[in-house]
């Protein structure tokens, strides 16, 4: 009979736009002994997780809880619950992204139309607000941060549009919550989806969400539908109207998430552990440092990247603050570089994808791994790994650039 090896994964600098290192605490979490998901212990931990979110959302919703599921069970959770057979829905694509919000829309049978955008460039919001003032969508679906090209789109404009015209605004921050500002209230989302293996420096395995009474109503009006169709099965033509999911479906979800209990599915404890205690952890350090920690290192590495002569990619005014796109030197072999940097110096920085595959390098600097260590460690294992691919670079000067960066932000 065979025989395997006690696990035990490499250690790794993990420096890519996600999943990223965990914060040790979570693990530690994530260790905790089993709780039944009715136990009123459990259950409060599971309300302290939802004020939490309310406050890392910058929200006064209600609805604010997580979906058991990577990041893209709660994009899904989000668009199966609202979107109905014949809604129009229009979405701004500039990154892979914005393509996997066009792919869901269509299987949730949806008319869907697009904007596009150049890669490495956001949309002016005025060119998206002429868009739905010309052609009211029932839904605008977009990205906040596409870490395929290291942009992030301006939102707060297109929020108040969205509300006059009474188009329902989806914004898939998968990527920034945690790490910069994502102002649910303020900037007038309707409906927010974010990741738990990014910013908030969790496994992946649930994506919190939050939404408000705009979309709560349009998802009670669905749960109304199909219950008379179980009952009735009269109108065919209501057919369509029905939450077609079971596992996404909202309207259940929040019969979970309320006072009053009613059993969805088996939760999933030792992620909730992880959640909570990744919340924590942000609320701890508080929202505004921890933006400002991910600028500062940031700036850092920008620095010893410019003067080790290299090139990032993309327009300097909506660059994500946790993500970096460097350009791939002429005739340099990215993947040799990457697996170099992975096999000898333990570091994992990210390929791109599309029109990008095999231009940019992709380098996160996200919540536990968004610290002075990794980026010095970087610099300097990236300009040996480039010297070794015999790749014109100014030796020497990017560790020091960072430092000046650090010292300087010291004083």
């Amino acid at each position: 009979m065979k025989t395997y090896k006690d696990l035990s994964p490499s250690p790794r600098t993990i420096m890519t736009p996600g999943p990223v290192e965990v914060d040790p605490r979570v693990l530690r979490a994530m260790s905790f002994p089993i709780l039944g998901q009715f136990d009123p212990e459990f259950t409060a931990l599971m309300n302290e997780t939802m004020e939490m979110l309310r406050t890392v959302f910058y929200t006064e919703n209600h609805w604010a809880y997580p979906i058991d599921g990577t990041s893209r069970s709660g994009i899904e959770a989000v668009l199966t619950s609202l979107i109905e057979p014949g809604d129009t829905v229009l979405v701004p694509i500039y990154g892979r992204f914005g393509h996997l919000l066009v792919e869901i829309s269509e299987r949730c049978g949806a008319e869907v139309t697009t904007l596009e955008q150049e890669w490495g460039k956001v949309f002016d919001p005025a060119q998206i607000i002429q868009q739905i003032r010309k052609h009211p969508p029932t839904i605008l679906a977009l990205v906040h941060g596409e870490t395929s090209t290291g942009c992030m789109q301006p939102l707060e404009e297109i929020g108040k549009a969205c509300r006059e015209l009474d188009v329902l605004l989806v914004v898939d921050a998968v990527a920034t919550l945690g790490g910069t500002k994502v102002a649910v209230d303020e900037w007038q989302l309707d409906a927010v989806i974010g990741g738990t293996q990014k910013c908030l420096s969790i496994p992946s395995g649930m994506a919190p969400i939050t939404y408000n009474q705009r979309v709560a109503d349009k998802i009670a009006k669905r749960k109304k539908v199909e219950r008379g169709l179980r009952t009735a099965e009269a109108d065919t033509a209501l057919t369509g109207r029905a939450i077609q999911s079971n596992y996404f479906d909202l309207s259940q979800l929040q019969d979970y998430w309320s006072p009053v209990r009613l059993n969805h599915h088996t939760e999933a404890t030792s992620m909730l552990y992880a959640l909570r205690e990744g919340l924590r952890i942000v609320l701890e350090e508080g929202l505004e440092a921890r933006f400002q920690r991910h600028k500062r290192h940031e700036r850092a590495l920008v620095a010893g990247l410019t003067q080790m002569g290299l090139s990032l990619f993309g327009d300097p005014h909506c660059k994500m603050p946790m993500v970096t796109c460097v350009l791939i030197p002429d005739k340099v072999d990215g993947e040799s570089v990457r697996q170099m940097l992975l096999h000898q110096f333990g570091i994992e920085i990210a390929s791109s994808f599309g029109p990008l595959q095999g231009k940019i390098w992709r380098i996160g600097t996200m919540g536990y791994s968004c610290n002075q260590k990794n980026v010095l460690h970087l610099l300097g294992a990236l300009e040996a790994t480039l010297l070794r691919h015999q790749v014109p670079i100014h030796p020497g000067l990017a560790v020091q650039a960072a430092l000046d960066v650090y010292e300087q932000e010291q004083r």
